[in-house]
């Protein structure tokens, strides 16, 4: 019996035909779940706001390199 991590709703998940890394939706929350580990079965909630925090600490590993990287009208001065 597979529940979702974030409802608990019992999901008809068979573990002979997912594969790990395999993304489902809970049926009641509508959630999108990521199967971690085939047998048994687990799974883990994958939230909006863990992609928009993924998104935020790129934008800001971009930022720190873009001050790295020197201006060139910077040398000739």
């Amino acid at each position: 019996m597979v529940r979702c991590p974030k409802c608990g709703t019992e999901l008809d998940v068979d573990e002979d035909e997912v594969e790990e890394g395999e993304i489902l939706t809970c049926s009641e929350c509508e959630v999108a779940l990521e199967v971690v580990q085939t047998h048994p079965v687990k799974l883990n909630a994958i939230s909006d706001e863990e992609d928009e925090e993924e998104d935020d600490e790129d934008e800001e590993e971009g930022a720190k390199k873009k001050k790295e990287v020197p201006d060139e009208e910077d040398d000739e001065e």
